[in-house]
């Protein structure tokens, strides 16, 4: 559909179909790369964007994601073949402070619709081993469903359909460890997991309803409809976690990267992370000991780990404190092992591992 296209020279096209943009993802059921059908093309980012995506979008959108399933996608580096193709998409849909080199593609493309998800919902500072834990410093999931984001200066309508480039944000600063990878998330250190809240995904899923239905207005109603539809079933979610985890024997779970900070302050949960917000580094000796006392002091019965990252650490420290294991999946992808065959499936399969560990009635 993509209207830049219609002036595109024969040579032009002949160069794009050269550099092989085929498939970029299990999640479109068209087998062409977003940019090369006669639907609505959206690159997506990653599963979460992709996901969001497809159920607005319903037929009248080619979804193609620049992570494949089974890629952890922090430290996703693009393809010149992916750069390619974000010059060919109608919209690209992305969460800014995820993934660095994402950013730097989209900002630096000429595509016309750029879609950040950071801005259209609230982000905030969770995760790190120095600093508070939400429900310790008081802000439980009650405190935490009631908040007024508006007054913060982002709504909807202001976002929905806005382009935020990279130059926009050229002055935010992003830190890397000792590897090189990036991990500040966005600027401040502020944690990008929000597609793990129920409720801010629903925000999110709105900001996007709204942009699709300015850059493809022949089809607004049906982005319309499916909006809301997806809205009602995240809102139906929320009520299944805050029912299951109402009543619980401990509030503290321990994970081994700070994914769930939404999560647990939407619920007035208690995460404890091996290794902040970086999902490769290394936890201290200190920490571990600090994990193993807290662990017997609050009752807790389960180290979480993650389906795209190794579990060798959680295991470890599992296996010092005499506790056990589980799969808590932070749903950056969905591969064979995963509990699920989409978002809803695996958010639930989280949900029963919660009540578990943490002794639900």
């Amino acid at each position: 559909m993509n209207v830049r296209r219609r002036h595109i020279s024969g040579i032009a096209v002949t160069a794009a179909a050269a550099l092989g943009l085929g498939t970029l993802s299990a999640c479109s059921s068209d087998s062409a790369a977003a940019g090369n059908t006669d639907k609505f093309d959206v690159v997506a980012s990653f599963y979460p964007m992709a996901f969001l995506a497809e159920q607005i979008g319903g037929e009248h959108v080619n979804v193609s994601s620049l992570t494949q399933p089974g890629q952890e996608p922090h430290d996703l580096e693009l393809s010149t073949k992916q750069r390619a193709q974000l010059e060919e998409t109608d919209a690209a849909l992305f969460l800014k402070g995820l993934q660095p080199a994402v950013d730097e593609a989209i900002g630096q493309s000429g595509v016309k619709t750029k879609i950040d998800a950071a801005t259209l919902t609230s982000l905030e500072e969770h995760g790190t081993e120095a600093d508070g834990h939400a429900a310790e410093e008081g802000h439980t999931g009650e405190e935490h469903a009631g908040e007024e984001h508006a007054g913060e200066g982002h709504t909807e309508d202001e976002h929905a359909g806005e382009g935020h480039t990279e130059d926009e944000h050229a002055g935010e600063g992003h830190t890397e460890d000792e590897h090189g990878h990036d991990h500040s998330h966005e600027a401040g250190g502020k944690d990008p997991h929000i597609w793990l809240d129920p409720v801010k995904y629903a925000e999110v899923a709105e900001g996007v309803g709204k942009a699709f239905e300015k850059a493809d207005p022949d089809h607004a109603a049906d982005y319309r409809k499916n909006t809301e539809a997806l809205v009602g079933k995240l809102g139906e979610l929320n009520t299944k976690f805050e029912t299951g985890l109402k009543d619980t024997k401990t509030k503290v779970f321990i994970t081994t990267h700070s994914a769930f900070g939404y999560l647990a302050e939407r619920y007035g949960l208690t995460e404890e992370s091996i290794s902040g917000l970086s999902p490769e580094s290394e936890p201290s000796a200190a920490r571990v000991k600090e994990l193993e006392k807290m662990a017997k002091a609050d009752g807790v019965s389960t180290i979480f780990y993650e389906t795209l990252v190794s579990d060798k650490t959680a295991k470890t420290v599992a296996k010092d404190a005499n506790l056990k294991t589980d799969v808590l999946d932070p749903l950056e992808g969905i591969t064979d092992t995963s509990r699920g065959d989409d978002y809803f499936q695996v958010m639930e399969a989280n949900l029963k591992a919660l009540r578990t560990a943490l002794g639900a009635t």
